[in-house]
């Protein structure tokens, strides 16, 4: 059996499901990429997949997870999970997703290179259902790392096919998105995607700087203390650096030296200019 995540924190849990039933056990793959943000167009083809590289790099610069481009290449862990689907007949392939849009849109992603294995490609996707939390409170999940490796088993039995309807219509919907080729992508309910602009995330960063200079870090946490609609952390920043380009946002510090240096608060205003005729008071 061959298990599929989106998240890296999915890998720990269902290792430890693993331990538990061991009718479960198998090997986990896990896609890197967060395709509900970033460009979409052609992401197949060499060009499209080297434009949205070019732009984690960007993202990437002056960030804790410099290295991290490097070592992310989910083309070839396809490539490595098709060439086995070839050569042995009998793994299944499990595809886990959390009621989230990074989730959903890797699912997406993932899904339009296996209409060829009909039949072996099961998912597991935990919309809208209830768990118990390590308090003994019933809870509904975002995201699988939420549950308790215990709840796992009970999980399993949400195991299905994907039907040969879901090959035709889930493929057909992420060609739209990415013809789309927007820059943010949210879950609205079930499994559909819907595009937003680039500033989608913009309003839950203002929300919490200030006129007084602020810890790039402590402004993060905040916003994601509030935040309804979760990104990566990555996205937030660039987003940050765009509104500092645009004369929106001051930063303090040098980039250069990392996010721990920065410092952002918001462009004073400017003071009301004096009318002809009038004195200031």
């Amino acid at each position: 059996m061959i298990h599929i995540v989106f998240q890296d924190a999915d890998i720990n849990v269902l290792q430890k499901a693993f331990e538990l039933d061991e009718s479960m056990a198998g090997e986990i793959l896990h896609v890197k990429d967060d395709f509900a943000v970033g460009p979409l167009a052609s992401i197949y083809e060499t060009e499209g997949y080297q434009a949205r590289r070019d732009w984690w790099k960007q993202l990437l610069e002056f960030s804790p997870y410099v290295e991290q481009l490097d070592i992310v290449d989910d083309k070839l862990t396809v490539h490595n999970l098709i060439k086995r689907l070839d050569e042995d007949a009998s793994p299944q392939v499990w595809v886990w997703m959390g009621q989230n849009q990074h989730d959903v849109c890797g699912y997406f992603w993932l899904i339009s290179q296996l209409k060829d294995y009909q039949g072996r490609i099961f998912v597991l996707y935990l919309n809208n259902l209830p768990f118990i939390n390590e308090k003994g409170g019933i809870f509904y999940p975002t995201v699988l790392h939420e549950i308790q490796p215990k709840e796992f088993l009970k999980a399993k039995k949400l195991a299905r096919p994907i039907t040969t309807s879901e090959f035709e219509v889930d493929p057909d919907e992420w060609k739209k998105l990415c013809n789309e080729n927007a820059m943010v992508r949210l879950l609205e309910g079930g499994k559909k995607i819907i595009s937003k602009g680039v500033d989608q995330y913009d309003k839950d960063l203002l929300a919490v700087i200030t006129a007084e200079p602020q810890k790039l870090q402590k402004i993060l946490g905040n916003a994601f203390s509030k935040m309804k609609i979760k990104t990566g952390d990555v996205f937030l920043v660039w987003r940050l650096r765009e509104m500092i380009a645009e004369g929106k946002l001051e930063a303090q510090g040098e980039w250069a030296r990392g996010w721990k240096e920065i410092a952002i608060k918001l462009v004073a205003a400017a003071q009301p200019a004096e009318l002809p005729g009038e004195t200031m008071a």
